[in-house]
């Protein structure tokens, strides 16, 4: 049986490539701390270049290192935030349904 493939979400490339754009550090030292082949870092270092260049081409300017990680802070917060939130929806239907009864009052 072979090894299953580690998917990786975006938000993980992104900052990955970023780790070697916005610090100077060779691919292979970041590939080597996050366990991660130096390919596949190569070409998420390639895609976020181009990305960061079509960005300023058109105007827009890209995000700061400190911009960056504020957004990534705050999606996360956010992510939590809408768990609590489903997670107390879900409460409350759950005591809506069942009333309490005299005994639980006492």
């Amino acid at each position: 049986m072979g090894a299953t493939r580690r998917k990786f979400t975006l938000e993980f490339k992104t900052e990955a490539a970023h780790r070697v754009i916005d610090s100077g550090r060779s691919v292979a030292d970041v590939a080597r701390e996050l366990a991660i082949g130096q390919d596949a870092l190569y070409r998420w270092v390639r895609d976020e270049r181009r990305r960061l260049e079509a960005a300023s081409a058109s105007g827009d300017e890209p995000l700061t290192p400190a911009e960056r990680q504020e957004l990534n802070r705050l999606r996360r917060e956010l992510a939590e935030l809408r768990k609590d939130n489903e997670f107390l929806g879900k409460a409350a239907a759950y005591f809506a349904a069942k009333p309490p009864s005299k005994r639980d009052l006492r």
